[in-house]
């Protein structure tokens, strides 16, 4: 796929199923996100990849999380928890590295990483994957930053979920440039 297409016709696929990407595939999302702009040729980031039994064992992780915030939490919502990893047949954990630097202070590292997590949501997409980034509270929970081995210096910038689109894609929203770009001065 032409990269201009994918930049402009890439969506989030929530809806996901297997297989997970194949060899050929990984390798490709992964080189991209290698080619993420990077101050200083930090590398600031590392990505754990989860698939198979590491998805009920990340489960696992989400479900002990939840139970330390609450330890009275229902069954229902306790298996929705645990059952968080399973929406997809991979998931990336992209993970920000920071390192100390005079010229590149932490939130361009995690940038740099966020950039590394795009780059692979639009190889995905021009691989005819598909791929969904999702976050939220669990990235910065103790529990699960302990679990995956998060160190003091890093952060977790994206739970990346991939595989097969399930369903049709839904439809890309009509933005005007002009809405969003002016010129200055």
């Amino acid at each position: 796929m032409d990269a201009l297409k994918a930049l402009h016709e890439r969506v989030s696929v929530p809806r996901l199923t297997g297989p997970a990407p194949t060899q050929a595939q990984r390798e490709a999302l992964f080189r991209a996100a290698l080619r993420a702009p990077d101050h200083a040729y930090l590398r600031p980031w590392r990505f754990l990849v989860v698939e198979g039994d590491g998805l009920e064992r990340l489960g696992e992780l989400f479900g002990r999380a939840a139970l330390s915030d609450c330890a009275d939490i229902t069954t229902e919502t306790l298996a929705r928890y645990q059952g968080l990893p399973l929406r997809a047949p991979m998931m990336v954990i992209a993970i920000s590295c920071h390192q100390a630097h005079p010229k590149v202070p932490e939130i361009e590292q995690d940038l740099a990483c966020g950039v590394a997590v795009g780059n692979m949501l639009l190889a995905a997409h021009a691989l005819g994957l598909g791929a969904v980034w999702r976050t939220g509270e669990l990235a910065y929970h103790p529990v699960v930053r302990e679990g995956l081995g998060v160190a003091d210096n890093e952060r977790i910038i994206a739970f990346l979920y991939l595989g097969q689109p399930l369903g049709a894609r839904k439809a890309l929203p009509e933005l005007t440039v002009e809405d969003y770009f002016q010129t200055w001065g």
